[in-house]
């Protein structure tokens, strides 16, 4: 019985990365030191492949390190060396140094065209990995460098690679002594220092590259506080950085609070070190917030302003945000520390001194109160303290009208009877019996319903028996005292009924016109941006105020969660499931509306990727269409010329004179060398599709590659060529690119003009013009024509499988080319072939075929 064991599981290797603002800082030197420290702790250690640059005190460092063999491989006709992969994982250590992150291997040297590509093949084997990398190389600030710098970076390497690392460490160094450690000589050649001083290596670049190393780092630690934040709330671990939160009411003061909140924030953010544009940078310092509520704020806000407010906001490099809630206080202090803000900016109170007397505490004041660690500024501006803009906001019955209605019902009309007494005698009954009223319909304004029923009794007894006669005693069984209590009852009743009726409507038009404004915001910015569904679920749960939201396939078990869970469906097969508090009937509406824009995000998600999976099918099956529809045709003609010529050779009925032979000879040539030409125009077409096409690229003279490639093409005028520089290109690739121009402009040519190529250099780059003098194509078809099996102007068949342009483009882009079409000044097309001038690209040669 065999003896099967499952293999083990893997552990995926360690990837860290000594990142550097310019070569020369030591990125290589620390690795290695490393190295050396993780050998004496025990470990495996070996290198991969390290560059030294000739630098002494670097190389110093490989002694006592086991190194792995490099491959040695040759290249445009030189030796280099690259990293054996294949050696570094049948020794499997522990650990490898690699040198180089964004490295392209030599076309040929190794299995993969990136070294990072190798890299990910040792940390899937389980081999910690130890690399290097300036950040000229990130692939997202590769503009920003080439401002810095005036040199483009051919090598580069995605971000998310370096960000997925386990450790990033700078290696930082002062400008100043970058530059004195290069004067010495040991970064670089003496006979190359002058030039790197005043060059890559001037006070201004290294400041400002070191300046985006700093930055990005500083983004990288931002990233892992976000991330530690929410497993440790309540530590009191603070921002490192300002992180400031704009309260917005809608009022006329918004945009004085928000570029007071921008500067205490100071935005706009960090421009790039030469001015160019902002860098790219994680996360949000200033977010500016709404709370909608149901009550008067959310009632009175002014929707443009609002969204001038958000267009300013957005401009100084801000974010926007809309959340739910009825205590604006408690909402706007939730928001805060949900996002991790460090300060909280409100404006001063718009109500009079009389009206903050009357109502009691503000919004401000209870803010400061419930703020704790966050620091609260309270920004006048010229609206405070001049009076609210908007509706009062005592229109709802909260707890302390519901207890102060009745105590006014009980004390109010005992107040009026002491007064009433003092004056006894100037006012006759009528007009006491109307102040009562009075006070008995304020008490019912205060308090409702039921308040306004004890304030009526109260005072309908003390007018009986202070004011009607006999006064001093209760005459409750005369007719008119019950119908004077009865009057005071049905009075204040409907006035109170009256009054709670307009409270209850004004609510629910308040409630509904916050609903609208979230509702128009949400779909705003979906119009606008077209959120991502991760966006989505985080615009939603801060919207409500919960501590997550998450999309699922199915509603979590009742009982699971110890805290408020709310499910509401989200399309098909999904549910959002929002934890934290429990919601409102009146959330739980506008949380069905957010539902429903997250399922249509996911839907469209899935159908965005469906058809993602299919366009590489459609594709295809649209050029084997073409394909099956040209090769009807222009394959079988030569091939039926040909087997006829064959045939005719072979037929013993007819005697062929020597001339009729060789004619019949050539025929069958001619034929099989262009049905040859055709097989290989698809063969090499299909090749450049999926990225195989080998190439050798070297110096190359146009006098080389012009006389094979205008062989079979008549009537073609050359230019003078003598004074051109070489160009970097396949020689063979670049004699068929030629031919198939000038044979797609001889064809187009017209009144037996001949055509012209000519060649000029210009700022490091060849351009060979073949100008004809036909009908021209017109600027709208000028892409068409390098679609494959497109013949565009053609009027028959025999003209061949319109693959000649295509395949031109296509290896003219494969060598580092271009290939565009250019109105013949006097009428017809100019095809323009643009290649690189050998000695300009050096040895910084394409590593591999391109696709």
């Amino acid at each position: 019985m065999n003896d099967v064991r499952p293999a083990r599981e893997v552990r995926p290797g360690r990837l860290k990365v000594y990142l550097g603002a310019a070569p020369g800082v030591g990125k290589t030197y620390r690795m290695l030191d490393e190295g050396h420290r993780r050998a004496a702790r025990g470990a495996d250690v070996v290198v991969g492949f390290a560059h030294c640059h000739g630098r002494p005190h670097t190389e110093a460092m490989l002694d006592g390190l086991e190194p792995v063999a490099p491959v040695r491989c040759r290249h445009q006709g030189e030796e280099r060396e690259e990293m054996d992969l294949a050696a570094v994982l049948a020794r499997r250590p522990q650990v490898v140094i690699v040198d180089d992150f964004a490295h392209a291997n030599v076309p040929g040297g190794g299995r993969n065209p990136e070294r990072r590509q190798d890299i990910e093949e040792l940390l899937a084997a389980g081999i910690d990995v130890i690399t290097a990398l300036d950040i000229q190389h990130l692939e997202s600030l590769g503009d920003v460098v080439e401002r810095i710098t005036r040199v483009p970076q051919r090598e580069t390497v995605p971000d998310e690679a370096v960000r997925r690392a386990d450790r990033i460490e700078l290696v930082d160094m002062d400008p100043r002594d970058l530059r004195r450690r290069m004067a010495h000589g040991t970064i670089y050649a003496p006979e190359r220092i002058d030039a790197a001083l005043a060059d890559h290596f001037r006070p201004a670049n290294l400041t400002a590259l070191r300046r985006l190393a700093l930055l990005w780092m500083a983004d990288r630690v931002d990233e892992a506080l976000r991330s530690y934040r929410p497993e440790r709330a309540g530590d009191g671990v603070r921002e490192p950085r300002e992180r400031v939160v704009v309260a917005l009411t809608g009022g006329r003061e918004g945009e004085t609070l928000i570029r007071r909140a921008a500067r205490i924030a100071g935005l706009p953010r960090a421009l790039d070190p030469v001015g160019a544009g902002a860098v790219p940078r994680a996360g949000n310092d200033l977010l500016a917030v709404h709370v909608t509520r149901s009550d008067s704020l959310a009632a009175g806000a002014s929707h443009a302003s609002l969204a001038r407010q958000r267009r300013l906001v957005e401009n100084l490099g801000g974010s926007y945000h809309s959340v739910v809630g009825d205590d604006v206080a408690t909402a706007l202090v939730d928001f805060a520390r949900a996002e991790n803000a460090t300060q909280l900016v409100l404006g001063t109170s718009r109500r009079g001194r009389v009206e903050r007397f009357v109502t009691g505490r503000g919004t401000g004041e209870t803010v400061v109160g419930l703020s704790a660690d966050i620091d609260v500024h309270m920004v006048t501006h010229e609206r405070a303290g001049r009076g609210t803009l908007l509706p009062s906001r005592r229109r709802t019955l909260p707890t302390a009208r519901l207890v102060a209605g009745p105590v006014a019902g009980l004390v109010l009309p005992v107040l009026l009877t002491l007064l009433l007494a003092q004056v006894r005698g100037t006012v006759n009954l009528t007009s006491e019996a109307l102040l009562f009223l009075l006070t008995v319909v304020g008490v019912a304004c205060i308090g409702g319903v039921a308040s306004a029923v004890i304030a009526s009794v109260t005072a309908s007894l003390l007018l009986n028996y202070w004011f009607i006669p006999p006064v001093g005693s209760f005459t409750l069984a005369d007719p008119n005292a019950v119908l004077a209590v009865g009057v005071f009852t049905v009075v204040a009743a409907t006035v109170a009924a009256v009054v709670d009726r307009s409270l209850r409507l004004s609510r629910r038009a308040a409630r509904a016109t916050a609903e609208a404004e979230t509702m128009s915001s949400l779909a705003g910015t979906i119009v606008r941006g077209g959120e991502t569904i991760p966006a989505l679920l985080e615009r939603t749960r801060e919207t409500f105020g919960t501590d997550s939201a998450e999309l699922v396939d199915r509603p979590p078990p009742p009982g699971t969660d110890t805290g408020a869970v709310v499910v509401v469906p989200a399309g098909p097969g999904s549910h959002l499931v929002l934890r934290g508090r429990p919601l409102a009937a009146s959330e739980r509406r506008v949380l069905a509306a957010f539902a429903a824009h997250v399922g249509s995000a996911v839907e469209r998600a899935r159908l965005a990727e469906a058809a993602a999976e299919v366009e590489p099918v459609r594709a295809a099956d649209r050029m084997r269409t073409a394909l099956l529809r040209a090769v009807g045709h222009d394959l079988r003609t030569p091939l039926a010329a040909g087997w006829a010529a064959v045939a005719s050779l072979r037929s013993r009925d007819v005697e062929f004179s020597a001339e009729d032979r060789d004619e019949l000879l050539a025929t069958a040539d001619e034929s099989m060398a262009k049905l040859n030409r055709l097989v290989e125009n698809l063969l090499d077409l299909s090749r450049l599709q999926a990225g195989v096409l080998c190439l050798d690229l070297r110096a190359t003279a146009l006098e080389e590659v012009l006389p094979a490639a205008l062989a079979d093409v008549p009537g073609v005028e050359v230019g003078d060529l003598e004074k051109l520089p070489a160009v970097l290109a396949d020689p063979p690739l670049l004699e068929r690119v030629i031919a198939n121009l000038a044979g797609n402009a001889a064809r187009h040519t017209s009144g037996g003009r001949p055509v012209l190529l000519t060649a000029s250099a210009h700022a490091g780059r060849v351009e060979v013009r073949i100008v004809d003098r036909g009908p021209g194509i017109p600027p709208s078809d000028r892409d068409r024509v390098f679609e494959p099996f497109q013949r565009l102007g053609d009027t028959d068949n025999s003209t061949g499988l319109g693959l000649g342009l295509a395949l031109s483009r296509g290896l003219a882009e494969a060598m580092n080319g271009t290939l565009v079409p250019e109105d013949t000044p006097g009428g017809g097309l100019t095809m323009v072939l643009s290649l690189p001038c050998a000695q300009d690209a050096g040895n910084g040669v394409p590593s591999t075929p391109v696709p």
